[in-house]
């Protein structure tokens, strides 16, 4: 194979994989669990692609997780995996890991390869995310008679984790595209985005949205070291506060409230928080085991809270991703978690304005979902965060890049 040929093949190769991430929002909305697969088909086009080209794979994928935050991520999931040592459900923390790494190996691949190739169908990624905001939108006002003819199951909920992906995505996009000179498009996308969400029965993605305005509208008057900080608190208190959240609430949230947010269930949320919060309070230092919330009321720990705390134990998940660390991998796992959020907040520090600024934005949005949504180990929501962070680098890149080079 002559080089042409192979630069060629590469190239092809490249856009073909950035084309299946502009595809991700439309996937979604037809199969709400298909971006695990989606990302990593991308990720292993994009590697094809590298490969194909001869570009530097171990500087591009390698040498990141030398750096500080790479080292506290692998030892984050270092101790992830020691914990399966003492899970007392082996089986479904092996399950349950075998279903998150193969999802954060795809979303580390096209975090890593991916931004250099997204400019080029950025445009197209917008018009299928207002596409898919449209159907969305149709389909609900039509009582779902869309899904119905497709032989899909007919459940307004079924389009909650597409626009939970569709959230994260649009933060960097709508940066990236009004950075580039298409500030319309942008608005398109926000606007589209919006309507979908609020006509949807997702108030994750409504809560994430409006998190996510409110802290570019902060950061728009805030130096770059307090926007930092600010973020940085609210997430840190997040994870901090996470084993007393159920006491906090039931001490301080009002009847008038709970009846108000009937529709969000906040009572059982209260009641489930506290029995995790209760669990953790029983085991805090190495917690019941990576995976062990889908049957936490058949961990030990279960028997050693009082009985009418365990009931809640039985729901699945703590419906809170920090409280979900604390729970199965106690005060170390939870204190490596902190670790990688203080070294990535640092490491932003030197970005740019906008980039910054998108990034906080979807630390911001993305954090305020995982303190009331699902479970911390979902497949389909790691790959979508992986799309977000290919584009959000895509947008650094651009921020960086002289202007005769863009």
């Amino acid at each position: 194979m002559t080089a042409r040929t192979a630069g060629k093949r590469a190239a092809e190769l490249d856009r073909l994989g950035a084309i299946v991430i502009a595809a991700l929002p439309a996937c979604m909305a037809v199969a709400n669990r298909s971006s695990p697969v989606v990302v990593g088909l991308a990720g292993l086009l994009l590697l094809a692609g590298s490969a194909a080209a001869g570009r530097p794979l171990r500087a591009l994928l390698v040498a990141p997780l030398a750096t500080p935050v790479g080292m506290a991520a692998l030892a984050f999931l270092a101790w992830c995996s020691l914990s399966l040592a003492w899970s007392p459900l082996p089986g479904l923390s092996l399950r349950t890991l075998s279903e998150f790494l193969p999802a954060l190996a795809g979303a580390y691949l096209v975090a890593r390869l991916a931004p250099p190739h997204l400019a080029a169908v950025a445009g197209p990624a917008a018009w299928m995310l207002v596409a898919t905001c449209a159907y969305v939108v149709a389909d609900l006002a039509s009582g779902l008679v869309i899904r119905e003819a497709l032989g899909q199951r007919v459940a307004a909920f079924a389009f909650n984790r597409p626009l939970l992906v569709m959230m994260l995505l649009a933060f960097p996009m709508t940066a990236f595209l009004a950075a580039s000179g298409r500030r319309g498009l942008a608005a398109l996308v926000a606007a589209c985005l919006a309507v979908a969400a609020w006509r949807s029965v997702s108030g994750a993605t409504v809560l994430g949205l409006a998190t996510g305005a409110l802290t570019v509208c902060a950061l728009r008057w805030l130096p770059a070291r307090a926007g930092l900080g600010l973020t940085g608190a609210a997430l840190l208190g997040a994870l901090v506060l996470a084993p007393v959240e159920g006491d906090l609430l039931a001490r301080t949230m009002p009847d008038a409230l709970h009846q108000r947010l009937a529709g969000s269930s906040t009572r059982a949320r209260v009641a489930i928080a506290r029995s995790f919060g209760a669990a953790v309070a029983a085991d805090p230092w190495r917690g019941a085991g990576y995976g062990t919330s889908g049957r936490f009321q058949d961990a030990p720990v279960a028997e050693r809270i009082e009985p009418e705390m365990r009931f809640m134990l039985a729901v699945g998940h703590p419906h809170n991703s920090f409280l979900q660390v604390w729970a199965e991998l106690g005060i170390v796992g939870a204190t490596l978690a902190a670790l990688v959020l203080v070294l990535t907040l640092r490491m932003l520090l030197a970005w740019k304005a906008v980039a910054r600024s998108a990034a906080l934005a979807l630390l911001a949005a993305a954090g305020i979902v995982a303190f009331v949504e699902h479970g911390a180990w979902q497949a389909w929501w790691t790959a979508g965060l992986g799309a977000a962070i290919a584009w959000l680098r895509a947008l650094h890149y651009q921020s960086e890049a002289p202007k005769n080079e863009r």
